[in-house]
């Protein structure tokens, strides 16, 4: 478990479930978003979990947060790129 602190927001890095790495706000400006997924839990045991088993929700960060979370989710040291971009030339 890992836990990322961008401005006053900490997000547990589990419960990351998809970024949208190139969005923009409606006035233009860059943007990322973080779908945090949690579960839901109705009932103390897991034996009664209820159809609707998790919480998401859309995250938007924008400005300078924006830009350290692309970097973040752009390094290969946090997440595989299973298509880098120099592979796309050399596949020509």
């Amino acid at each position: 478990m890992g836990f990322i602190k961008i401005e006053d927001v900490v997000i547990n890095t589990n419960y990351v479930a998809a970024v949208r790495l190139d969005g923009q706000t409606s006035s233009g400006e860059k943007s990322i978003s973080v779908l945090i997924a949690t579960p839901k839990f109705t009932k103390l045991s897991w034996e009664f979990m209820s159809e609707n088993v998790a919480h998401s929700e859309w995250v938007e960060f924008t400005g300078q947060a924006a830009n350290v979370l692309i970097d973040y989710f752009s390094s290969w040291n946090n997440v595989i790129d299973l298509m880098p971009q120099y592979q796309e030339s050399s596949i020509l």
